[in-house]
């Protein structure tokens, strides 16, 4: 797949993988359109490999066509469904020096491409992302989307401290030899690898590139909202297991590369109250959004009892991650997993608050709308964010406690 100039020089090349299922109907326009751009635009060799996702139209077939008429397109087949299944198959086999995808129906301009992989192939950068949410992107999708769309980034900001704006736009790239050590490591087949890419990327210091782009969304999507969000959710409650059992460092990855390499556990540099008030109301914030968010979502899927147990528990989960590093000063791997434990303590009491409200609400207002009863829930939830600060200066995080293994927890 490399060619050499006329120096004889090696030229660094990149592979394209379009994941379908059932696209037969908009497969060849797309394809053809991708390939034309490159053909006349992009400066290095390229190829583009349509991953069949076991569609059972007619899409295998367009994908065989399309490369005997296109002299740069490949085509392979999988038995399974997903698109991490799909990307991983193709991107471990490589031998290109950056592998990219893009969605099927090129909702982003292609016009990004070039600033997306540059800095891959000049060596600056490890990953590459298109960002729907950077303040000089331009996106035409609905409000349902995009509410959803910011409101899970936003999660991933407060619960696992990730940096990236956008886990989930469809246009992104790393370099091979950086996938081929994480590929082992990602367990996600289907729409939570991205994110579990970046994320694993950041917890590695590799180095993130995001690249705005111009975006129009597809209106014949076929992503299952409600069940993406709910696997994203299990996805995320895995890494922050994985995090706090120290399996998100892989060794695999060249030393040189590892940019921000996490030190060893420093003692903590706790602030005072008035130090700690700001960080700990802008955590709450943040968590109060992500709570409204996911409780409306699954309000859709369950009675409010449950809806609010599953949202109080995911916010409380990302709260105490926060605050451990925000608010109070802690940072490395000590002592993370009796955080979380005892912070469960600051989650029953809020369990219990906020399920008291709604049950005393119901008993009310039998049939009180989904909006009053995010009300008195966030109601609830103050008077309980109240209660965890408390039990956070004066037990969890108190500087004064003599540290206990993390082991003796975990036991």
């Amino acid at each position: 797949m490399s060619q050499t100039t006329a120096g004889g020089a090696r030229q660094r090349s990149v592979e394209i993988v379009v994941p379908v299922y059932n696209e037969a109907h908009v497969l060849a326009d797309s394809i053809r359109r991708l390939h034309a751009h490159l053909e006349n635009s992009f400066p290095f060799p390229f190829r583009i490999t349509v991953a069949d996702n076991a569609s059972t139209d007619a899409t295998w077939q367009v994908a065989i066509d399309l490369t005997y008429q296109l002299p740069h397109v490949h085509a392979v087949h999988l038995d399974q469904k997903g698109r991490g299944r799909a990307l991983k198959h193709v991107w471990s086999r490589s031998t290109a020096d950056v592998v990219a995808y893009m969605d099927v129906d090129l909702s982003t301009g292609l016009e990004g491409f070039l600033p997306l992989v540059a800095p891959l192939l000049s060596g600056h950068s490890d990953v590459a992302i298109g960002s729907r949410l950077h303040r000089d992107s331009a996106v035409v999708r609905g409000p349902k989307r995009e509410f959803i769309s910011r409101s899970y980034n936003l999660l991933l900001r407060v619960g696992l401290a990730a940096k990236f704006s956008d886990a989930q736009c469809g246009f992104k790239a790393v370099r091979t030899e950086v996938f081929q050590a994480l590929a082992p490591h990602i367990e996600d087949n289907a729409w939570f690898f991205d994110t579990e890419l970046l994320v694993l990327a950041e917890r590695n210091g590799l180095r993130i590139h995001e690249v705005p782009v111009d975006w129009v969304d597809d209106p014949d999507s076929r992503v299952d909202i409600v069940r993406t969000a709910i696997d994203d959710l299990k996805g995320m409650a895995r890494i922050t297991r994985r995090t706090l059992r120290g399996e998100t460092s892989i060794a695999a990855i060249p030393a040189p590369r590892r940019l921000n390499q996490p030190q060893p556990d420093a003692p903590a540099q706790r602030k005072g109250l008035t130090g700690q008030l700001p960080s700990f109301l802008a955590v709450g914030v943040a968590c109060t959004l992500a709570y409204m968010a996911l409780y409306l979502l699954a309000r859709q899927l369950m009675p409010a009892i449950w809806a609010n147990g599953l949202a109080l528990l995911v916010t409380a989960v990302a709260n105490t991650a926060a605050n451990r590093r925000y608010t109070f000063g802690i940072t490395g791997s000590a002592d993370a997993l009796r955080h979380q434990i005892e912070g469960g303590f600051a989650f029953i009491i809020g369990l219990g608050l906020t399920t008291g409200a709604v049950a005393g609400l119901h008993v009310l207002a039998a049939d009180a709308s989904h909006g009053t009863e995010l009300a008195v829930l966030v109601g609830a939830n103050a008077v309980a964010t109240v209660t965890r600060f408390v039990l956070m200066r004066l037990w969890v995080f108190n500087p004064r406690r003599k540290t206990a293994l993390t082991s003796e927890y975990a036991s």
